[in-house]
């Protein structure tokens, strides 16, 4: 037996065989030609059949893991009509007259070390991209399949690492588990497999596929990372047990259904859930939430070409109120910058997008941006019970602007007789240590905090969340961040203001007991983390 360490993605254990995903990738030559317009004929057609195929992935990835995460198809969809992709494509077979083949070989090598040398982090991430697409469109021009089909028999499939395209094509019921030997547990493989609900382990090493042979029984635990290459029946028969046991655990958190978030001792908790978008409003509801915590508003305008209308922002913020029928509604104004980036906004590219120009920093110097999202927003909270958020604020003064913003609102919504609700919540997003410092100052100015511990722990640690390289440094757990949590909690109670947590740490249930403690009066989570956060609150007394 083999034992491997990598980074476990998806909480659950799988034993099976062992499937190793080939990519049977076209060989390209370089081909001299003399008719170029018919090779131009062949990209455009190729072209077209990736749309096609793209479009039936972003189909599937909507159904099965929601509207934001099925945006990086979309965005594949784009990159196929980029000009300058393209115009490298024609340039090469019309001045070396060579075949389509060849031509989008050399552009996506020279676009994807042209991306992965730059300073941004969303503009590498665009590397692995440029390549995805070139591999789909070479395939299309020679008719060859992309990778391996997953046999009729459940497979643990065992590859170097997959693309998003790849992982969404899997066909899970055919898929037990699957692990990598590269890759960082932020990418967006990693977030599909979270979404999907399939184990998984990222990043177990060259020296995990070496000991591989197809067919070879494999064991994975998603819980700890852990995967057992010819495991001993000892081992086998411990995974098998703990697999025996979550599948009992899931089976009892249906039970929880309908039952309230509260401790032995009759402390009570709101447990909210975060989503991206219209679409993940089904999940919300089947997980038995008691509202949203977060909605990312961003998603309007990333899958929009243009900036999205006050009335069609309107009417997704209406939809989402109206499906939730009277439970609470947080939307977060626009977050754009650092790792989502839009094209149409023509941001200027920054050494250090992270700590740049984003979230509220474009929208109190973009002020029409700013206001048409509030007047949308306003509108719709006639509708059902909505707060709405402001996120990475750092001084009284921003807070102040976004207050004078809203009332500007409301004086010309009331001035032409439209509708809105006048006691609509308003908050802020804890996520830098600036605002955790002051936090004293700013909860007289708003009715509740929403602390982002995602980027709150970036900042405070200076650990760049989008470096995988970073990760052996991030403590989640760190004094320091629990520390500033704390601190927020108690300036907030102290000015009859409400707190929640928004970010990762509200699904570790690890801190449960700390954050109750703490007074926190909201955790908001992925849907599927609902009901384990429910069942936990509900073992624990404070007393």
């Amino acid at each position: 037996m083999a034992v491997f360490k990598g980074k476990g993605v998806y909480g659950a254990v799988a034993v099976g065989k062992a499937l190793i995903f080939k990519r049977q990738a076209a060989e390209v030559r370089r081909v001299s030609v003399q008719d170029t317009e018919q090779e131009l004929e062949r990209v455009n057609s190729a072209k077209e059949l990736a749309v096609a195929q793209l479009t039936q992935i972003h189909e599937k990835a909507l159904k099965e893991v929601g509207e934001t995460n099925a945006e990086i198809f979309e965005i594949h969809i784009m990159m196929l009509d980029d000009e300058d992709y393209n115009d490298s494509i024609k340039s090469i077979i019309e001045t070396q007259k060579v075949n389509a083949e060849y031509a989008v070989a050399v552009t996506s090598d020279n676009f994807a070390e042209m991306f992965a040398n730059m300073d941004d982090a969303y503009m590498q991430a665009r590397s692995a991209d440029v390549k995805d697409i070139s591999n789909r469109l070479i395939a299309c021009l020679t008719s060859s399949g992309e990778s391996a089909s997953v046999q009729d028999e459940k497979m643990i499939v065992c590859a170097d690492d997959l693309a998003p395209s790849e992982t969404v094509s899997l066909d899970k019921d055919k898929v037990l588990a699957f692990v990598t030997a590269f890759g960082s547990s932020n990418s967006h493989t990693a977030i599909l497999a979270r979404n999907m609900n399939i184990p998984a382990v990222i990043g177990a090493g060259q020296e995990f596929l070496d000991a591989l042979e197809d067919g070879c029984i494999v064991g994975v635990d998603g819980h700890t990372g852990e995967v057992f290459v010819s495991p001993d029946e000892e081992t086998v028969k411990r995974l098998e047990n703990k697999q025996a046991e979550d599948i009992k655990k899931k089976q009892l958190l249906l039970e929880l259904k309908g039952k309230e978030n509260i401790t032995l001792d009759g402390t009570r908790i709101n447990i909210f859930a975060n989503i991206g978008g219209v679409g993940g409003i089904g999940a919300v509801l089947a997980n038995d939430a008691g509202g949203i915590g977060l909605f990312r508003s961003e998603f309007l305008y990333l899958e929009s070409e243009d900036y999205p209308t006050e009335e069609q922002q309107f009417q997704a913020y209406k939809k989402v109120l109206e499906s939730m029928a009277g439970k609470k509604v947080i939307i977060r104004t626009l977050d754009i910058g650092a790792d989502k980036q839009i094209d149409y906004f023509d941001l200027d590219k920054e050494d250090n997008p992270a700590l740049g120009f984003r979230a509220i920093r474009i929208c109190l110097t973009r002020p029409d941006i700013f206001r048409t999202q509030m007047r949308a927003l306003y509108r719709a909270s006639a509708f059902g019970e909505l707060g709405i958020m402001f996120p990475m604020i750092t001084s009284v003064s921003e807070v102040q602007k976004c207050l004078d913003m809203c009332e500007q609102v409301r004086n010309e919504l009331s001035a032409d007789g439209i509708r809105f609700n006048e006691k609509t919540e308003l908050g802020i997003m804890i996520e830098t240590p600036a605002a955790a410092v002051i936090s004293d100052k700013l909860a007289p100015m708003v009715d509740f905090f929403s602390v982002g511990t995602n980027d709150l722990t970036q900042y405070t640690l200076a650990c760049d969340r989008q470096n995988a390289k970073l990760e052996p440094f991030v403590d989640t757990h760190h004094e320091a961040i629990l520390r500033l949590i704390e601190m927020s909690a108690e300036n907030a109670h102290a000015n009859n203001a409400w707190i929640g947590i928004c970010g990762e740490l509200a699904a570790d249930l690890s801190l449960t007991e700390t954050f109750l403690r703490m007074g926190i009066d909201e955790l908001s989570v992925s849907p599927p983390f609902v009901l384990p956060l429910r069942e936990k609150v509900r073992s624990l007394s404070l007393k």
